[in-house]
Order: C-alpha cells, then structure tokens, then sequence
C-alpha cells in the first residue's frame, strides 16, 4: 500500500491584510496553491488587481518545495520573512503575496524585513484554515441484495464517493477514507454483507 502524504494545514480561501509602514502601504494576499503553476497563476492575479505598485514580492511553500521573490527590494528583505511568515504560521500549500506602494521613506533592511514579514504573517495568522486530510483509495464490490447496508455504510463513515459502475450481480464503487477508517470500514461491511463484499 503506498504511504498516503501527511495531513497538512493551509487555507480555507484567499485572505488579505493592509498595513501603512512609514507611508508605504504593504497589501498582504495568501491563498492556497497545491502546486507551484497554481501558486504563480495566483501571483499574476493580484498583480492584475495592483499593477501600478512598486513592488509585488511573494513566496510559496507546497511540501518540499518553496520559492520566493524580492522583486526588486534589498535582497533578503521580502521574500525569505514572508517564507518563514508562512512556516511559523505551521501552515503548508500556501502561496503568500505583498505588493508596495513606496511612500517616500525608506525603510532599511531591517524595516523591510519586518514590514514584509510582518504583513505576511499577520495576514496568515487571521486567515480562516483548513486541516487537509488525505484519503486512502478503496474500490468495493458489493451484491445487489446488499446495496442498502453498503449505503448505510457510507453514510456512517466519512468517505468521498468516487464513480459507481453497476455490473450483472451489484455494483462498483470507489471510495476514499481516512487511513485509520479504512480496518473498521473493511470489517464492517464483510459483517453487513455476510462476507460477500469485496474490497480492494
């Protein structure tokens, strides 16, 4: 059976937050993004929204992989807070961007750095979350005289149904359930089809 990816936590829909720093505004955006494509398609959206801003800097982290972006600030200043915003907020499939309208003052390495990282990890931190569990594929075989029991089944246990093919004896079905699930659903339906039911 293949290991299933860990449960993570990201968020449950696109999130802003907007501070004035010495003038300059910094409009904090985050969103979930499964994979890099999804997190820089979301980039070129805000930038849509904002394109006259001084600077649209962004970091994503989805698993092992993350990138960041100052564009154009003192290297180090934006991109890598906003990375350890979105690791210190325990959150993972995250796409993380803030776009500054310059004021006038600079702010210095140090204060850019807060600024950045600060935006991004107060828009993080107020952003509604979403615990991301994932499922273990199941196809079940299940007799015709039984199709009652295995509904009642599914509706006793957490499970995502996936497609239903019906054959000459009964039906087909695939399903996801959470891993822990997966022995007491198994047993559980031998029991309700008198061992007539096949899983796979």
């Amino acid at each position: 059976m293949p290991d299933l990816p860990s449960p993570f936590t990201t968020l449950a829909g696109e999130h802003r937050h907007s501070a004035v720093v010495e003038n300059s505004e910094f409009l904090a955006f985050a969103a979930r993004a499964d994979t890099p494509p999804e997190a820089l398609a979301y980039l070129e959206t805000v930038k849509a929204r904002y394109p006259d801003a001084t600077h649209h800097c962004w970091a994503y982290q989805i698993g092992a992989e993350y990138r960041f972006n100052d564009d154009g600030e003192p290297g180090g200043t934006a991109g890598a807070p906003m990375l350890r915003a979105i690791g210190g907020q325990g959150l993972d499939h995250v796409m993380a961007v803030v776009v500054r309208y310059y004021g006038g003052v600079k702010l210095g390495t140090g204060g850019l750095v807060r600024a950045y990282g600060g935006a991004a990890a107060e828009c993080l931190r107020t952003a509604p979350r979403l615990e991301v569990r994932p499922r273990q594929p199941l196809r079940v075989r299940v007799p015709f005289p039984h199709l009652s029991a295995l509904y009642h089944l599914l509706d006793t246990f957490d499970t995502a149904r996936g497609e239903e093919e019906y054959t000459v004896s009964g039906i087909e079905m695939s399903l996801g359930l959470f891993p822990e699930d997966v022995q007491a659903f198994t047993a559980a339906l031998a029991d309700a089809t008198r061992g007539e039911a096949q899983v796979e």
